[in-house]
């Protein structure tokens, strides 16, 4: 018996998931979630073999949570699932350790062959996904960056964004100013909003 833990802010769509999925001889589901912290909890708690991780959530994004489980529960493999499947994230997802990375589009009869295949120690990564994502190319951001950028997204003036991340304001404009070069923006909410389109934060 192959134990999952599915996890998804939308409650409809994971009842609906969980449903399905009891029909299949071979499945368990052990536990759901409805956000990122929730998630690692009942990961923690119930140790299932498959998680199946919506790639927003709140608390946490499931990239995030897919980090946390490769350090405290090996062996459980993740699965991403996402209705917004932009370059950038595919290779986050990678990059966080998940076997899986999947659109929601997907039917139950697929998704259970696919919680199958990485329970089996396999990968898949669904191949429109993986060919936008190669398309798209790399980010042209270093972490800081992307990092700097992030805190830009809600409009925060440099004061503000140099006192969360602890750095001198002079030295956040010239990390945002370079950013705002390299995405050809005009200004760094522009930035922002055109890698958070990419995927690239």
């Amino acid at each position: 018996m192959i134990r999952v833990l599915l996890a998804d802010d939308e409650h409809l769509i994971r009842g609906a998931l969980a449903a399905l999925l009891a029909l299949e001889d071979d499945l368990l589901v052990v536990a759901e979630a409805a956000s990122g912290p929730e998630a690692l909890a009942m990961a923690r708690a119930q140790r299932p073999d498959v998680a199946v991780l919506d790639l927003e959530m709140p608390g946490s994004d499931g990239v995030s949570v897919a980090n946390t489980l490769r350090a405290d529960l090996p062996d459980c493999a993740v699965m991403i699932v996402t209705g917004h499947g932009r370059p950038g994230h595919l290779k986050r997802a990678l990059a966080a350790g998940a076997r899986a990375f999947l659109p929601k589009t997907v039917s139950a009869q697929r998704l259970g062959e696919i919680i199958r295949t990485v329970h089996a120690g396999n990968r898949y990564v669904d191949p429109e996904l993986a060919a936008d994502a190669i398309s798209a190319g790399d980010s042209p951001l270093t972490d800081r960056e992307a990092e700097l950028l992030e805190l830009a997204a809600d409009g925060a003036p440099i004061a503000e964004i140099a006192e969360r991340a602890a750095l001198a304001p002079g030295t956040v404009r010239n990390y945002l100013s370079s950013a705002v070069a390299k995405l050809d923006a005009e200004n760094r909410h522009t930035a922002a909003r055109r890698a958070r389109e990419r995927g690239w934060l």
